[in-house]
């Protein structure tokens, strides 16, 4: 999971990106990227960090242009320290291009075979998204017939790219001298959203392409709608938009994690409220927690800030019990779930959370988690709440179990990293120290993403074990395990 930008404008777009990157920095703490397009040349700048840290404004003035994209990464494979896999990358034929990525290919072992046997193209990083782009550059090179490149050349090209490629993919790149190309996987597992503006100075029109909706509305923009799955979009540097659908048998797949965890409340993605979805969760938690709990012993119903906010909210007012702020968050430490390694992750529990003694001392606390993934942060949080004085601590998901890896683009490649893989759930609440714990049903969280929207089927793999895509084997998951752990 990463989040990504491109914006085509009248005027100079770097401050433009730079202030969607801040947007969307929850996406990834990691490093940042910054590629602008000054007519035919490219100018980029990208380093380890978030964006406050990466982008000094020596740098914003090396970045001239109207067209441009930005990319925030958080690390689904390898070492963060690792700045040659930091976005976005860059080919020099045909044309130039520069291109970012949000998501994870599943087929990048045959791809890579292909691009150095057949497509005689050669790869510099382990990273799947240098992949994405030297097969889009291979495809279009096949289009050029000449010195021009028009919109139909670039939407032959990713109807073969669609066709090689496996996995979700998000993607925007930039095309020297002529546009900004933004495209979508075929079962649109990660998001993507399409804005417009009339820039008040020039009373041109002003396209941006994000991650989250929040970012259009947060920098005044309108939403024009989703880009669908496998749809692609060409802006052209004078702002004249095109769009053809480029996949065969697309299909709406949204990843459900998306809803649970990784978007900001705020976002509005597939047409589905990420904020409303939540407390939907919330509302079907609480229907759970009463069917298995003594919810009469329970005193207080406590978040883990910030994201299962929501479902808490719903739970305590659902089960008529008094909801309360335990946890003091620290801002300024990154996202625990998204931090490679465990060692890192269990230090940094304790530096981003605090529990107040004064609101669990004595008292029967229920705990309102989004998800337990690793468990690492929800065990160090029940020993925090018993610490603080708590008497009993039950602890609550609004998310199923994560039993099986996600290669969509989410860092939970390894079952054996998993705390609920292959244990039941007295075994999982005995790992974690709580007196109780429980978890959303995938039926009522299915249902509570979708309701009232046009979104029929949703990517749940983590918690179902059941994958859209194709060559998703107990073999590649074998060596996804293999290669992540070595």
């Amino acid at each position: 999971m990463c989040g990504i930008v491109g914006v085509v404008s009248p005027l100079p777009a770097n401050q433009l990106l730079y202030d969607s990157l801040l947007l969307l920095q929850h996406r990834g703490q990691d490093s940042a990227g910054i590629a602008t397009a000054d007519g035919s040349r490219f100018h980029v700048v990208k380093a380890r960090g978030q964006v406050r840290e990466a982008f000094r404004t020596r740098d914003m003035r090396t970045l001239t242009g109207t067209m441009g994209l930005g990319h925030v990464r958080y690390v689904t494979k390898g070492s963060a320290a690792n700045e040659e896999e930091t976005q976005p990358f860059y080919v020099n034929a045909p044309h130039g291009i520069i291109l970012v990525h949000n998501g994870n290919l599943t087929n990048t072992r045959e791809l890579t075979k292909e691009l150095a046997d057949i497509d005689r193209r050669h790869l510099n990083t382990s990273s799947d998204t240098e992949l994405l782009l030297n097969i889009l550059a291979h495809e279009l090179q096949a289009e050029v017939k000449g010195p021009g490149l028009d919109a139909d050349d670039v939407f032959n090209a990713l109807t073969r790219v669609h066709q090689r490629v496996e996995g979700s993919y998000a993607s925007i790149a930039l095309i020297a001298g002529h546009g900004l190309l933004a495209f979508r996987d075929p079962y649109g597992i990660r998001p993507l959203t399409l804005g417009r503006r009339i820039e008040e100075q020039t009373g041109r029109e002003e396209w941006i392409v994000a991650s989250e909706s929040l970012v259009m509305e947060s920098l005044g923009f309108e939403i024009v709608r989703d880009v669908a799955p496998g749809e692609a979009i060409f802006i052209a540097m004078d702002g004249a938009m095109t769009s053809r659908q480029t996949a065969r048998e697309p299909r709406l797949v949204p990843c459900s994690f998306e809803y649970v965890y990784l978007a900001r409340p705020d976002s509005v993605m597939n047409g589905i409220s990420v904020y409303e979805a939540r407390l939907r969760m919330g509302n079907r938690l609480a229907d759970t927690i009463a069917r298995y709990a003594p919810t009469g012993d329970i005193d207080v119903v406590m978040p883990i800030p910030d994201s299962s906010r929501p479902a808490a909210m719903q739970v305590a007012q659902k089960l008529g019990i008094e909801y309360r702020e335990g946890f003091y968050k620290n801002r300024y430490v990154g996202r625990t779930f998204i931090m490679p390694g465990q060692a890192q992750r269990k230090k940094s529990v304790r530096q981003k959370l605090n529990a107040m003694s004064s609101e669990f001392k004595g008292k029967n606390v229920l705990i309102v988690d989004d998800s337990i993934v690793r468990g690492t942060t929800s065990r160090e949080i029940v020993e925090m709440a018993r610490a603080a004085g708590a008497n009993e601590v039950t602890f609550t998901s609004a998310a199923p179990p994560v039993r099986y890896p996600h290669v969509y683009g989410i860092n939970m490649p390894s079952r054996e990293e998993l705390i609920a893989s292959g244990r039941k759930i007295p075994e999982i609440a005995a790992e974690l120290g709580a007196d109780h714990l429980i978890y959303q049903e995938v039926d009522d969280m299915f249902s509570a993403i979708t309701e009232g929207s046009t979104v029929t089927e949703l990517e749940m793999s983590c918690f179902t074990g059941e994958y859209v895509t194709g060559q998703v084997s107990p073999e590649y998951l074998a060596w996804v395990e293999a290669t992540q752990l070595s």
